[in-house]
């Protein structure tokens, strides 16, 4: 049990560091090839973020844990939304003021109800797989053909995203920090999987729940640290704009990905409980962030706490369900 508990940590250091250093290669080499600002960070810092879940959910897939892959899709957008933003605007309340955003809101409630369509009938199929894989191809094109129309113009946004892309890295050396951060991934992943399964058996409980939990919150601390790092220093845009690109390529990518590899019937729950549950906050967000109170939008520090309460009892409904 011991063994398992230091994997599963050991994992998740491993993997926030190695996903830290793969977008810190990918950004550089990016913009020493000249591309904007804007686009690296929608697409390869937004594809960092969730490079985590992808790779556990790809590894849980492989090993026949499609309970851990999924619940760790839904559990991180959950977490994304409730836990991270939560905390954000509880440090700083957060003010949002870019048409960048207001588009990717809708895609964004798009998606997760396109992959609950897919789902409904209590299985992901290769082919519910690849269309999602599909859409987010379509998506990543979207974002790209946006941001070439946003690069000449002001945006929040464009401005933040700007500030934060590593400068004065050769190429060589971001090469080398991609090609490291993906081993590192994969490894650390492979390590993460193999505690959390360990620690569900010893626990008696399903992959679902321990991917829900666990695997859930600690492939959402990336996203923790980015968006209370973003909140102190005033980047609101880049630190909604993380959480919504994260949960777009979680819902696509993470649960495509576990269809195309592992095609399996899931409990449930899924349906009945953590659906609803991500569906439910991000229309929540949307409303908060939005703006329809006139003037930009804003998550004050009222509405971080009723995120991060809802949180508190989303886990706890868990706990005391899965232990009665």
């Amino acid at each position: 049990m011991l063994m398992f508990w230091i994997a599963l940590i050991a994992g998740f250091l491993l993997l926030m560091w190695s996903a830290d250093r793969f977008v810190l290669g990918s950004a550089a080499t990016a913009r020493n090839l000249g591309v904007a600002p804007i686009i690296i960070g929608m697409t390869i810092m937004g594809f960092g973020t969730s490079a985590p879940e992808i790779l556990v959910a790809g590894i849980a897939a492989w090993n026949n844990n499609t309970g851990l892959a999924i619940g760790n899709a839904i559990g991180s957008n959950i977490a994304n939304i409730a836990l991270v933003l939560g905390v954000a605007s509880l440090v700083a309340p957060m003010c949002i003021d870019s048409n960048t955003l207001r588009r990717e809101f809708p895609i964004l409630l798009f998606v997760m109800l396109l992959a609950l369509a897919l789902m409904i009938d209590g299985e992901l199929s290769r082919l519910d797989g690849i269309i999602l894989i599909s859409t987010f191809t379509a998506v990543i094109i979207w974002m790209i053909r946006l941001g070439l129309q946003t690069r000449s113009k002001t945006d929040a946004l464009q401005t933040e995203f700007t500030d934060e892309i590593p400068t004065g890295l050769s190429m060589k050396a971001a090469i080398l920090w991609i090609i490291i951060g993906l081993v590192v991934l994969v490894l650390s992943s492979h390590l993460l999987v193999w505690g959390a399964i360990g620690i569900a058996k010893s626990f008696g409980v399903s992959d679902l729940v321990i991917g829900l939990t666990i695997v859930a919150i600690g492939t959402s601390l990336p996203e923790l640290a980015a968006s209370v790092m973003g909140a102190l220093k005033g980047e609101h845009e880049m630190a909604l704009g993380n959480i919504i690109g994260s949960n777009i390529f979680n819902t696509l990518a993470v649960l495509g990905l576990t269809g195309v590899i592992r095609p399996s019937q899931f409990m449930p729950e899924v349906l009945q409980r953590d659906f609803p549950v991500m569906i439910g906050l991000t229309i929540a967000l949307f409303f908060m962030a939005y703006g329809f109170r006139g003037g930009p939008g804003r998550i004050n520090r009222i509405e971080g706490g009723i995120l991060a309460c809802s949180f508190s009892g989303y886990m706890l409904f868990i706990f005391l369900t899965t232990t009665s």
